[in-house]
């Protein structure tokens, strides 16, 4: 129906005489979609646009079958040009050569759809910030009426903020420790590496919500502060699971199949998609997964060495990569364990770096999840940003009785 309507457009046009019908009626909207696009201060290109494309002089010359579309099209053209952003410069320039009137107000009114679309997403942009401060303030007054009704309705957030600075002072290995670049807003404190102080307030909300995605939590034992965002936490949890084991899967799998099999990015591809659909039950079914992935495993191995005229896995070799596979199955299983690690750390990251800084510096062994875990991280780090915002008075206040008063003045919960 599309395409008919342009056919129809260029039958008219092309006629003796011409029927100027439908493009009077697209000269029409592109007017409307011109004005639109202009800003409020904009008056005098607003006359001179409501004075060029004067509908009713338009008419007559339609009536006397004098009007020149292509005359029309170019001060349009030369409009667009004016009103468009500098990614629509090219578009609107190629629409210069073309000669064919009905073409031409084809082209038009497809460029000045885009934007059209650029100055909705402009807007939305713009008012972006003033939507989530509105946003903010309405979900805290929301949650301050239940507060009311109900004071002690925070035993949860309280335990889950407790917890969280307990693990903090607990030693943990230097090399968990993400390294702040000198355009870090945020590190730990020589201090706060060694624990010989408490830890700063900021420090024990990010490691709280590190627990949410990386712990198990009950129903029950969830901070009332996330009860909206649990579903969604508890997703990137499982997620996280799956990736785990889809990452020492291939760890395991590369260590017996050679550098020279998983240079391969085919080869790569298809290993990954294998385990990754063999792996979707693990968490239910850890045993039974991992023989099913002990199984498949070594014969894409056998394949694509073959593939590559390379020589076959030994049956020694062979089995010892059997049982490591059907080792992962277990929590103590140390590729597991490392691999849950460096995730552990590149959350962490993510936190006191930011995302963009800890995708440059991306941990070893986790390049095979690269782009899920990116794809995760961006989401964790939104909604946590977005819970600590609105929630931030709550947890301050929490966390007076947690931290000790004679900290150095860290009491403000600073934004991720």
């Amino acid at each position: 129906m599309y395409n008919a309507y342009w056919d129809h457009l260029k039958e008219q046009l092309s006629s003796t005489p011409p029927d100027f019908t439908c493009a009077l009626e697209l000269i029409k909207n592109v007017k409307e979609i011109l004005l639109s696009l202009l800003l409020p201060h904009q008056n005098r290109l607003r006359n001179e646009i409501e004075e060029s494309l004067d509908l009713s002089v338009f008419e007559q010359e339609t009536e006397q079958g004098a009007l020149d579309v292509l005359h029309l099209s170019t001060y349009i053209l030369k409009l667009m040009s004016l009103l468009c952003a500098p990614v629509r410069d090219e578009a609107v320039k190629k629409l210069e050569s073309i000669k064919d009137p009905a073409e031409l107000l084809r082209g038009i009114f497809r460029v000045l759809s885009l934007m059209k679309m650029d100055m909705v997403n402009d807007t939305v942009k713009y008012l972006q910030p003033y939507r989530q401060e509105h946003s903010i303030q309405h979900e805290r007054a929301k949650f301050q009426k239940l507060l009311e009704k109900q004071p002690d309705s925070l035993i949860c957030t309280k335990m889950w903020l407790t917890d969280a600075a307990r693990d903090l002072t607990t030693p943990f290995p230097s090399s968990d420790i993400p390294r702040s670049s000198t355009s870090t807003t945020w590190s730990f404190s020589d201090q706060e590496v060694e624990n010989s102080e408490p830890p700063s307030l900021t420090m024990v909300l990010y490691q709280a919500y590190l627990n949410l995605l990386l712990k198990d939590y009950g129903n029950e034992e969830y901070p009332e502060t996330l009860l909206m965002d649990r579903i969604r936490l508890q997703k990137m949890n499982s997620k996280l699971k799956h990736l785990t084991i889809l990452a020492s899967v291939l760890l395991v799998a590369r260590s017996f199949s050679g550098s020279v099999l998983f240079r391969s990015p085919e080869f790569v591809e298809k290993l990954r998609c294998v385990t990754k659909a063999l792996t979707q039950e693990f968490n239910s079914k850890p045993e039974e997964t991992m023989l099913r992935v002990s199984e498949q495993v070594p014969q894409e191995i056998y394949q694509g060495l073959k593939d590559k005229g390379l020589t076959a896995l030994s049956s020694e070799n062979k089995a010892s990569l059997v049982s490591q596979l059907q080792n992962i199955a277990k929590k103590e299983n140390c590729i597991r364990i490392i691999i849950e690690q460096r995730i552990r750390l590149f959350f962490k990251c993510c936190l006191i770096r930011g995302m963009r800084e800890s995708l440059l510096d991306f941990p070893g062994g986790l390049l095979f999840i690269e782009g899920e875990l990116a794809e995760l991280g961006w989401k964790f780090v939104s909604l946590i940003h977005y819970n600590q915002h609105v929630f931030s008075p709550y947890y301050a206040e929490i966390m007076k009785d947690i931290i000790s008063p004679a900290q150095p003045n860290k009491g403000e919960v600073e934004p991720v």
